[in-house]
């Protein structure tokens, strides 16, 4: 089986929820805590009026936004990554 070179010189996918959880203190837990309280505070709103404006219930953007959010937490690849709803414009 003749494998493209591109191929060959991917690297194994590693998330990097696991190596940073490696001396992760109580410290950094707060200051992580009161930075997902911030983002909650304007996701989770902006995520209802998606939902809305998408002629469904609020509460199907409330679950959209925390597994998401949860999705691109855990499996993103950058320490300072925050995942959420955005949208350039929504159209109706």
């Amino acid at each position: 089986m003749n494998i493209p070179h591109a191929l060959t010189q991917l690297t194994p996918f590693h998330p990097r929820l696991i190596s940073s959880l490696k001396g992760y203190t109580s410290a950094r837990f707060l200051k992580d805590a009161e930075a997902g309280l911030t983002v909650g505070i304007v996701a989770l709103p902006l995520a209802m009026a998606f939902a809305i404006a998408s002629g469904l219930k609020p509460e199907a953007g409330l679950w959209t936004a925390i597994i998401g959010g949860f999705l691109v937490s855990a499996l993103g690849g950058s320490l300072v990554q925050i995942g959420g709803p955005a949208g350039a414009f929504s159209l109706r």
